[in-house]
């Protein structure tokens, strides 16, 4: 029997997801982590991964769950079994939260002390630098780490424009920006809409005429991307998020609650008040440090108290819920000429 070829000068690596296809061409290393939170690049590099496996002889497949309650023993003992028919194996472990807790020690034996004709995968949530123990470490010493980060809004373009090749399609100048935008940041969404127009079109080149007819909005819109882009001060890219929401069916008070706990973060921050880890701080915070005054930020909280009162149906709201949102909203992003709260109806 014979373990996956390690290479003699490939004692670990924190290998790129550029680089996956050539490292899986050379060879296979014994155990393989791959983390990240954007599930369609995730899932491709798990996908090669398990291809090339397979090419490699490793047709038996268990799958296991490391979530909270999971004995973990049951890992270390499957390991420790031999196939029935000797063939070669995949251990893949399901990782969602990133942290597999009492697990730790078994996934570093495992990455350590590798199993004959056994090769381990662990498909984990996003991998935090304060979340890099003794476990992720062994990964990066001796096997493979893959952390999959996210295709900013900056890149997309560039990333969409690839897929496109890919597909015989040839962007033409502002079709790339246009399904950015029409996407917001859905990976899945924008190569289903690829994918959808290589059906449609075969190969060719691709114009923004041509992507309006033709694609259908799908933008993932969150509150927290929402959150990020009103605190960094995009009013344009917030306001359309928030008309994205909106028209999802959204619940304003789950809206609100996000900008809520932006706004208390950077009171907060103002104040040089330690931030709780949750919920998550803006990832615009300190722009929005530089640009509001700690009174200003008072002035705010107020008129989140507003919107409070006029999801609540309060008889002493004066606005629809969503306009007094959209109005908030650009008063964060400082879009100008929006003007104050509404006063509150005397009793």
């Amino acid at each position: 029997m014979q373990t996956p070829a390690r290479s003699r000068t490939l004692r670990g690596v924190k290998l790129g997801l550029d680089f996956l296809t050539a490292h899986l061409a050379r060879q296979l290393t014994h155990a393989y982590l791959v983390s990240g939170d954007e599930p369609l690049l995730v899932g491709e590099a798990s996908d090669a991964i398990r291809q090339a496996a397979r090419q490699a002889g490793f047709t038996d497949r268990q799958v296991f769950f490391g979530e909270r309650g999971f004995d973990w023993n049951i890992l270390r003992a499957e390991s420790a079994s031999l196939s029935l028919f000797a063939e070669r194996r995949i251990l893949e472990v399901k990782l969602p939260g990133g942290k597999p807790g009492d697990g730790a020690q078994v996934l570093q034996e495992l990455v350590e002390r590798p199993v004959p004709d056994t090769l381990l995968l662990v498909i984990s949530g996003p991998i935090e630098r304060a979340q890099q123990s003794a476990w992720v470490n062994a990964f990066e010493r001796a096997a493979v780490w893959l952390p999959v980060w996210p295709i900013d809004l900056a890149r997309l373009p560039a990333w969409i424009a690839a897929r496109m090749r890919r597909h015989g399609l040839e962007p033409a100048p502002g079709a790339t920006e246009f399904l950015a935008e029409r996407v917001e940041g859905n990976l899945l969404a924008a190569q289903q809409e690829i994918d959808k127009l290589a059906l449609l079109l075969g190969k060719g080149t691709v114009d923004v005429a041509t992507l309006e007819s033709a694609v259908a909005t799908s933008a993932r819109y969150d509150v927290f991307k929402l959150q990020d882009a009103a605190f960094r001060g995009d009013g344009a890219r917030a306001l359309r998020i928030l008309a994205g929401l909106r028209a999802e069916g959204e619940e304003p008070t789950l809206v609100l609650w996000a900008i809520s706990a932006g706004l208390r973060a950077l009171l907060n921050s103002s104040r040089r008040v330690p931030l709780a880890p949750w919920p998550r701080p803006p990832a615009g915070l300190d722009d929005a440090v530089r640009r509001l005054r700690p009174g200003q930020v008072g002035a705010l909280i107020g008129e989140a108290a507003l919107v409070d009162r006029a999801i609540k149906g309060r008889d002493d709201a004066v606005e629809d819920p969503w306009d007094a949102l959209t109005r908030l909203v650009a008063r964060i992003a400082g879009v100008r000429g929006v003007p104050a709260a509404p006063r509150v109806r005397a009793a």
